[in-house]
């Protein structure tokens, strides 16, 4: 199978209508142009989310009011059912009413999902990176740092500057990725001679002025354009981005170059974090990284790798009008790239009534947690959750393929899902104070809970990834927290196709602290063979080449085993014949037929050793 060259959709272009001045991180509100910015710090969408009106203290009546009232009260108790009568047409169902599991859509991927490469070749850590700084990334990063470099010395700058190649720039992210894995406290300290820091790695493939140099000069972009860029300001033709957009375009068409996601995948929020002055900077209270730029993220959530991502700059040139959660999950959902079928899963700040219709008509299924204000929730409020509901307690309303589950845990957990029905009798267990202390009890829990939890993940899970041994480190440059980002990226989905390789190899894929380890040392031997020793990257033992069923067949039905898992045959294929087999090679991986006209499994591996 040859490398796959596919050219991923770019992502649509987010451009800024106001002025795009830089204000200080001193206040909050300098950088909030509008009523949607507002409401996005606050985690909520100024398009889909009702305001909640304050409630007003009570007013206390006078004495012959107060009569009235309670004169009425009663009434209304004898004239209507409470919350806790039988269920009202239209209200919320308890459990014990049947639910109809919506009709689940055909997976239809366009690519086979997972890693989109030749698994019958070795990858080395530093081939795997190289996928996503390609020669041609690292000629134009080089490119423009010398020209930026030229640039700075024409205004002035006195700083030592010789041109950078590539493989110098390769031994530059060695030592950066080696930064994650070794901290320091200052970077010179990578360089220092005395017994506390010493640390001979960095010394024997750069110098330390060198190292401090590429860091002053690294740009992404064209210098000459970033000035035409720059007069733009306050037009609707400014790109905030154009200092960053060359290498996260690449970035993002290598992420969906090489893999495809799998079935379950998921939408959220990452930070950036960053102190430098920009408007595009975001100040979020809640979260533990306070100031930073705001990213979207479409990850795979079975492991975690990175598909797609945008970066939020404010508000839109040509918004849909139905809120920037709506349009931030559809600009990441390419159906005609992805395919169809896919489960998404998404917080509660993206999930909405319109979202979820949208998706169902293009026959992607989604499940996230909702807010009771968003437009289009379900008002009745027959048969409600009562506010002293025990725990394990379930209310649902289905509208269609739409599903709104309440669930009562520790606290009301409310559900949206056009995957689910409401409850299929599983429990969870949970710790329950009772008269002679704390014991365990099993409550039932919606599907739609435990799929989300289960599901959700996958952006937090790259973000584990990444924050285990970042390459971030301090710079007064907004753009270059950027670029250390996607090195953070880069590496981090290397080190998943390395592991997704490793595991259809059958074979132990490597740490992801001993893979960065290796990569580190391959890459700072590109630059200077001569300083380092060449890596000796541990080769699996190799498997024997015998026939193997291509699915384990020992949980299945005795009368479909002859057929369960059949693949085309490599062999049969090769001659334009379509014969499907159930039986592969387990150190090739590849399905070959064993039948008594057909041995395709020797005539193959005989072919290939000659």
């Amino acid at each position: 199978m040859a490398r796959k060259t596919f050219t991923a959709a770019q992502v649509q272009k987010m451009i800024l209508e106001s002025d795009s001045g830089e204000e200080s991180e001193a206040s909050i509100a300098d950088s909030v142009d509008s009523m949607e910015e507002d409401a996005f710090l606050r985690g909520e969408d100024a398009t889909l989310d009702i305001p909640q009106r304050p409630e007003s203290p009570p007013v206390s009546p006078p004495p012959i009011a107060r009569q009235r009232q309670s004169t009425r009260a009663k009434r209304r108790k004898v004239s209507h059912p409470s919350s806790s009568g039988p269920e009202a047409k239209g209200g919320w169902h308890k459990v014990d009413t049947s639910d109809q599991e919506p009709q689940p859509f055909m997976f239809c991927p366009r690519r086979d999902p997972g890693v989109q490469l030749d698994l019958q070749q070795e990858y080395s850590p530093l081939d795997v990176f190289q996928l996503f700084f390609t020669k041609a990334v690292l000629a134009t990063l080089c490119l423009h740092t010398n020209k930026y470099a030229r640039h700075k010395h024409s205004q002035g700058s006195k700083q030592t500057w010789k041109n950078i190649d590539t493989g110098e720039l390769l031994t530059y992210l060695g030592l950066t990725i080696y930064m994650g894995l070794v901290r320091f406290a200052h970077i010179k300290d990578m360089w220092s001679t005395d017994k506390l820091h010493r640390h001979p790695f960095p010394a024997s493939v750069m110098s330390c002025n060198r190292f401090k140099a590429i860091s002053s000069f690294l740009h992404m972009s064209d210098p000459e354009a970033d000035v035409t860029n720059d007069r733009l300001k306050g037009s609707p033709g400014y790109d905030p981005l154009f200092r960053l957009r060359p290498l996260r375009d690449d970035i993002i068409m290598s992420c969906k170059a090489y893999y495809h996601p799998h079935q379950n995948i998921t939408i959220d929020e990452r930070m950036v974090a960053s102190k430098g002055r920009h408007r595009m900077k975001q100040y979020m209270k809640d979260k533990p990284t306070k100031w930073g730029f705001k990213l979207f993220a479409l990850a795979d959530s079975q492991t975690g790798y990175t598909f797609d991502f945008s970066v939020y700059q404010g508000k839109q040139l040509a918004p849909s009008g139905k809120g920037l959660s709506f349009d931030s999950v559809v600009n990441l959902l390419p159906v005609s790239f992805l395919g169809t079928g896919y489960r998404l899963y998404v917080d509660n700040f993206y999930t909405s009534t319109a979202l979820f219709t949208h998706l169902y008509s293009q026959n992607i299924a989604a499940c996230g947690t909702i807010r009771e204000n968003r437009i289009g929730f379900p008002k009745t409020k027959v048969n409600d959750l009562p506010k002293k509901a025990t725990r394990g307690d379930i209310r649902w309303v289905r509208e269609g393929p739409l599903l709104y589950v309440k669930w009562k845990d520790t606290r009301e957990v409310t559900m949206c899902s056009s995957i689910h029905k409401a409850f299929s009798g599983n429990r969870v267990s949970r710790s329950v104070k009772a008269a002679d202390g704390w014991r365990q009890q099993r409550v039932p829990v919606p599907d739609a809970v435990l799929d989300y939890n289960k599901y959700m993940g996958g952006v937090d899970l790259s973000g584990a990834f990444i924050k285990h041994c970042t390459v971030a480190k301090k710079t007064t440059k907004w753009y270059k927290k950027f670029f250390y980002h996607f090195v953070d990226i880069a590496v981090v989905n290397s080190f998943i196709i390395h592991a997704a390789i490793a595991r259809e190899k059958k074979q132990r894929p490597l740490t992801q602290k001993r893979f960065r380890e290796i990569l580190c040392e391959q890459l700072s031997a590109c630059g200077h063979t001569e300083s380092v020793v060449p890596v000796q990257v541990p080769q699996p033992q190799k498997q024997m080449c015998v026939p193997v069923a291509i699915t384990d067949t020992s949980a299945v039905d005795s009368r479909v085993k002859a057929t369960q898992g059949r693949k085309y045959c490599v062999h049969c294929h090769s001659k334009k014949l379509s014969n499907k087999t159930i039986y592969k090679c387990l150190a090739c991986n590849v399905p070959l037929c064993i039948v008594a006209d057909r041995i395709c499994f020797a005539e193959w591996h005989l072919q290939k050793n000659t």
